[in-house]
């Protein structure tokens, strides 16, 4: 399910991340940028372990709080792609996998 309202308690990741990157640049220690993230943004915020990560990357130069780009194959999947199969299946309730691979060949 998609959220569609952002909630102060569940951050954007690169939220976090500028969060880390602005404290880690004023010489805070990462035990204690985790501790200010859960006091914040709560326990599930980010492990300390990623923490560290981050602060590593930004001291080795990295500053852009966004993930990079990642390599692979694009997704087939859309909107449309997705409307189709739910309608295949409220059509027929016992469609199966193969069904699904005979009438949608390019996923």
């Amino acid at each position: 399910m998609f959220k569609t309202i952002a909630d102060p308690a569940d951050p954007a990741e690169c939220e976090v991340r500028s969060v880390i990157r602005f404290l880690n640049a004023k010489n805070v220690k990462p035990t204690e940028i985790r501790r200010q993230l859960v006091e914040i943004y709560g326990e599930n915020v980010m492990t300390d372990g990623m923490v560290r990560k981050w602060v590593r990357q930004f001291n080795d130069g990295r500053t852009n709080v966004h993930d990079e780009a990642r390599s692979g194959q694009p997704s087939v999947v859309n909107d449309g792609l997705v409307a189709k199969v739910n309608e295949k299946i409220r059509e027929n309730s016992r469609f199966t996998i193969r069904m699904l691979c005979d009438e949608f060949p390019q996923i």
